[in-house]
């Protein structure tokens, strides 16, 4: 087995194991993915990362992919997500400074853990995040309920069908493929489910104003609103704004999104990481 090779891992939290694997050497690199999504849906399988020198941690969060739900008495808010994340960090990524790169949900994560101890971290990639500091409309709320209900009730197809409703035509396709494929990997839709509920709810931290504390470098990464209405452009911008030492990066406007594109953008996230002042904090 090459070093390139992903190498399993479980953590063990609270009676409970999330699965994950590694890959490469070097910094650590830890990726976090989206609500519905799996470990493989931040960098879509590219290699680069790994084979630029970084050691990848890529792990699915509890009840997505291959980890086990949550226990009784807990949940999938930010708060319980971010402890997680600290734990994975904890096992995979000892006596290091990692950089944290992350999705949509994972970008949440992310942050609520690097504000809850920011010395433990070098770097944070955010891409797409969607939290603005206010609670959810009732009618987003109800929109992620319908695709709650949609696939407790029916699994796959019946999330399809809640999904289903007012996108691009020109992205149909392509949004319905991937959707159908990454629910497809996990083992416990049911508790995909409940977090299809729970994480809309939740809270990643108090108010965009919170974004000041993290004086680390930052990339943020947009998506166009056409192909990707629900990671709004003006969010990433208003991130970058708050973010100290933050850059904004997107695609090229009517290409495929930035953040679809694992090869592109796993350049991205090495060249961030080669960075002066993201390598000095790697072993600072």
């Amino acid at each position: 087995m090459t070093s390139l090779d992903p190498v399993p891992f479980t953590v063990g939290r609270g009676g409970r194991e999330l699965a994950g694997e590694t890959a490469g050497e070097g910094p650590p690199l830890a990726l976090l993915h989206g609500l519905t999504a799996t470990r493989r849906y931040v960098v879509h399988g590219s290699r680069t990362l790994a084979r630029s020198g970084f050691r990848t941690i890529a792990y699915d969060a509890r009840g997505h992919g291959a980890s086990d739900p949550a226990g009784a008495g807990e949940g999938y808010g930010y708060p319980e997500l971010a402890a997680d994340a600290t734990a994975v960090l904890d096992q995979l990524a000892t006596g290091r400074r990692s950089v944290l790169a992350g999705h949509s949900m994972g970008a949440h994560t992310l942050v609520a853990a690097a504000l809850a101890d920011p010395e433990r971290v070098a770097g944070i990639v955010v891409i797409g995040p969607t939290w603005l500091g206010t609670p959810l409309a009732a009618e987003a709320l109800a929109y992620w309920d319908r695709l709650a209900d949609g696939l407790a009730s029916d699994g796959v197809d019946g999330f399809i069908e809640a999904y289903d409703h007012d996108l691009d035509p020109a992205w149909r396709d392509t949004l319905l493929r991937i959707s159908r494929h990454r629910l497809g990997l996990h083992r416990h839709p049911e508790a995909v489910a409940e977090a299809l509920r729970e994480v809309p709810r939740s809270q990643p931290f108090d108010d965009l104003s919170e974004l000041e504390f993290l004086d680390l470098p930052a990339l943020v990464v947009a998506s166009g609103d056409d192909a990707d209405p629900g990671h709004p452009f003006a969010v990433a911008e208003a991130w970058t704004e708050r973010l100290p030492r933050a850059t904004l990066i997107s695609e090229e406007p009517g290409g495929s999104p930035l953040a679809w594109q694992g090869g592109r953008l796993s350049r991205e996230i090495a060249s961030f990481c080669e960075r002066r002042e993201v390598a000095e904090r790697f072993d600072a």
